[in-house]
């Protein structure tokens, strides 16, 4: 619960709550393909209710929504899939390099973005713009961590630069994916119910807490922090 909580803030105020909840729940003995499907539970209220928030923009932005759904749809059922058959001998294996994947990605996300929007030139290509999609919803259907920040990039790619909207179609679209990972794990019966339970009552008090604390804590400060946490995880699992 209280890597719930940690990480709910984090995520209310600059992403990464992902690098608290699945080592905590590895720390409490759930099986590594286990607790990163259980940390997926925890994830989803966020997306999803963020939506409330953002109908106009949603509705600005309901030809791309509909356009590259379906990309989202079928890679996150892959990326899902894919982790479903993982055993946990091997993702245990993989856990230090998508660590270590999803802190470089959260160190390099304002950079990557601004990188894009400098070096980007005419219309994405329908298929590049699939591809891409459909890359990112695989990551996400089978890990997630940092899923946020390769949206925001290919949204910057396909040249979506407001913000606000960016923000929205990144959030439904994190929400395709996380409610069909979700979906798919609690199909195949991989949630440990009861510690994400704990974990998902501490994110959503977290996350209360991080939107009144976003005032007075600085960005870049906690962004620093959870790419040094990320850093140490990585080493650890290493």
């Amino acid at each position: 619960m209280a890597a719930g909580i940690v990480g709910g803030a984090c995520n209310a105020i600059a992403g990464g709550g992902t690098f608290f909840t699945f080592p905590a729940l590895l720390a409490v003995g759930v099986p590594p393909v286990t607790a990163n499907a259980t940390c997926a539970i925890s994830i989803w209220p966020g997306h999803a209710a963020s939506l409330l928030g953002y109908r106009k923009e949603l509705r600005r932005q309901a030809g791309r929504l509909t356009s590259s759904a379906p990309a989202f749809v079928l890679g996150a059922t892959v990326g899902a899939g894919l982790l479903a058959v993982t055993g946990n001998g091997l993702f245990r294996q993989l856990i230090p390099w998508l660590l270590l994947t999803a802190t470089l990605l959260f160190a390099a996300g304002p950079r990557l973005r601004a990188w894009m929007i400098a070096r980007r030139s005419g219309e994405v290509p329908r298929w590049a713009a699939f591809a891409c999609d459909f890359a990112v919803a695989v990551y996400g259907g089978y890990f997630g961590a940092a899923l946020g920040i390769l949206l925001m990039a290919v949204l910057t790619l396909v040249g979506l630069d407001d913000v606000n909207e960016a923000n929205a179609v990144k959030n439904a679209f994190a929400t395709i994916v996380s409610s069909l990972a979700v979906a798919t794990f609690v199909v195949v019966g991989m949630i440990a119910w009861g510690p994400g339970a704990a974990v998902l009552a501490g994110a959503i008090a977290g996350g209360y807490l991080g939107a009144r604390l976003a005032r007075w804590v600085s960005p870049s400060v906690l962004r620093g922090a959870v790419i040094a946490v990320g850093l140490a995880l990585t080493v650890m699992y290493l």
